[in-house]
């Protein structure tokens, strides 16, 4: 939906950036001939799928009184509204009004529809404004479009602003730490001094001092939607294949939650492939979810305004580098929003 005058700078960097595609749920909560109600940046929208596989994903609003079109019913190719019956299709084009055929209301497009995309197994969409409302160029992780990579998705909810969940991803060093008994992150210097290293489409966020020993790098990847990368060595009991990589991304459901999706990767052919994705779910994604657990106990137990009250040092460049970035992004966005 547009953003209007009351979105404030503040507005927009807490609920989402817009003018770029947010990753929105995994593929699989919609299922052929489903509806489903999710909220992204701030807003209530129905992710409505065909019997075919087709996705639509509209506005949970019906054009003619506002009801919820989740409550609706799938009739095949469109929606109808549980209330009074109004048909709308998967471009937001209001079918039919049974209660009063011929009526006014049939063949407008009167709900607004966003571009969606799939991707290892997650829907992809794009949230516009008035002046952007064609979507952004796309270019997706190499990762999860490379057959020679064998990637697992992981997502959860958490109770977290969307920035603190971007942020704990550029902040490698948490990893020496909070994250010192996972058994890929045991080893390694708790010391370290770090760089910024600039790319065409981001930036790299690097120790200067060691490399290939746990989590000494993050690449911030901006392709039309924001994605991080990173990779640590694994040990031999983990397996073939190469180094364990993660890419990763950040829905901003609202001000206070996000939805974090995690790709877990190898390169890696032939049979190893099947022995890296056998031993992946027989022993290490468990870990991994481990991992993930204390990221979220940390990170929900911070105050809303603890980067309000903060002393940072040079392993905070990378966050420093990443809050400019949104924050002038969101003051540009909220100077675009219509003026009453």
């Amino acid at each position: 939906m547009p953003l209007s005058v009351s979105d404030t700078a503040d507005h927009v960097y807490a609920h989402g950036l817009r003018n770029q595609w947010h990753p929105v749920v995994p593929s699989h909560f919609v299922a052929r001939g489903g509806l489903r109600k999710v909220t992204a940046l701030g807003e209530n929208w129905l992710l409505f799928r065909k019997a075919d596989g087709t996705l639509s994903m509209l506005a949970d609003r019906c054009p003619h009184r506002g009801a919820p079109l989740s409550l609706g019913k799938h009739l095949g190719d469109r929606v109808a509204c549980w209330y009074h019956g109004v048909e709308v299709d998967g471009s937001g084009t209001v079918t039919s009004v049974p209660g009063l055929p011929g009526c006014n209301l049939e063949g407008k497009t009167l709900v607004t529809s966003l571009p969606v995309r799939e991707v290892g197994g997650a829907i992809l969409a794009y949230f516009g404004d008035d002046e952007h409302p064609e979507p952004a160029d796309l270019t997706l992780p190499e990762p999860l479009t490379d057959p020679a990579v064998s990637a697992f998705l992981c997502y959860a909810e958490w109770n977290v602003p969307w920035r603190y969940a971007m942020e704990n991803l550029l902040d490698p060093m948490h990893g020496a730490f909070l994250h010192h008994e996972s058994h890929t992150m045991y080893d390694g210097d708790t010391q370290a001094k770090f760089r910024i290293r600039e790319t065409e489409r981001g930036y790299f966020f690097e120790k200067t001092d060691q490399r290939g020993v746990n989590f000494d790098w993050v690449e911030l990847c901006r392709t039309g939607v924001d994605w991080v990368d990173l990779s640590i060595p694994y040990p031999p009991s983990a397996g073939p294949g190469g180094p364990f990589g993660i890419v990763g991304m950040a829905c901003p459901v609202d001000a206070e939650r996000t939805g974090v999706f995690f790709w877990r990767y190898r390169r890696v052919d032939d049979w190893r492939r099947d022995t890296w994705r056998f031993l992946y779910k027989t022993l290490i994604e468990v870990r991994h979810w481990q991992v993930l657990e204390q990221d979220r106990v940390m990170l929900e137990a911070m105050p809303a305004d603890a980067d309000q009250h903060e002393n940072l040092y040079q392993h905070d460049l990378g966050v420093v580098r990443l809050r400019r970035l949104y924050q002038g992004q969101a003051a540009q966005q909220s100077k675009a929003a219509p003026q009453s």
